[in-house]
């Protein structure tokens, strides 16, 4: 569902940061349609909440949730029959602040999560394409480095950057929110940006580590 204005805002990995996702929301433009590039679970404090304010937003009409290499992998683990594949999800954040009972109430919403979103000029998706253009949840170098620009631009999360990172047509918005950076909405049709800071998690950089400069690169360094 597009925005009646005709604008969007695409948003950054959340991962489970719930207090910076409702300031975020709080500033953007009610009739703008919202569009979450995946990963809004895992790693934060708040997944049972994000999961239920983002999925309020999808049913409400105003945002669309895309599916992200987390969503994925927690989706796999409930599927798996293997002991390695049960040892997995074990590992999740997500179910273990669920728990079985209700991360398995999500299955199958999360199983059917589109990997693109289709804008004028743009599209977003959690992390890029493959060398056949099909979406690829895991990929970095080779698709920053190869893309053709077939799709116009193309905003992902995925990768956390210390700012919002433009390479050629691709923008990249994951801005280590739960690393205690910032939580970023990109406006593909203006190229606005709207920030807020992440929220302090058991994840974020500690202070005596570095400079505020240096640990503001070192989010570069962080995993997807």
């Amino acid at each position: 569902m597009a925005s009646t204005r005709g604008h969007h805002w695409v948003i950054g990995d959340v991962h489970g940061c719930h207090k910076a996702l409702l300031r975020l929301i709080s500033v953007l433009p009610d009739d703008d349609h919202l569009v979450f590039c995946g990963d809004v679970i895992n790693r934060g404090p708040g997944i049972a909440l994000c999961i239920n304010q983002v999925w309020g937003l999808v049913t409400s009409g105003r945002a669309t949730w895309l599916r992200g290499n987390h969503e994925q992998r927690l989706v796999e683990g409930l599927l798996a029959v293997s002991v390695e594949g049960k040892d997995d999800l074990l590992a999740i954040e997500t179910y273990r602040q669920l728990g079985d009972a209700l991360t398995r109430q999500w299955q199958q919403r999360l199983s059917k999560l589109p990997l693109v979103y289709s804008g004028d000029g743009w599209v977003a998706t959690h992390a890029g394409f493959d060398e056949q253009g099909q979406p690829d949840l895991n990929v970095r170098e080779p698709f920053w480095e190869s893309y053709d620009g077939r799709y116009g631009t193309v905003v992902v999360g995925h990768t956390p950057r210390p700012a919002v990172e433009h390479r050629g047509q691709i923008v990249m918005i994951d801005t280590g929110a739960v690393y205690g950076g910032l939580l970023t909405a990109f406006c593909p049709e203006t190229e606005a940006v709207v920030q807020v800071i992440g929220e302090p998690t058991d994840r974020t950089l500690p202070a005596d580590r570095a400079t505020p400069a240096e640990r503001h690169e070192l989010i570069a360094e962080m995993p997807c």
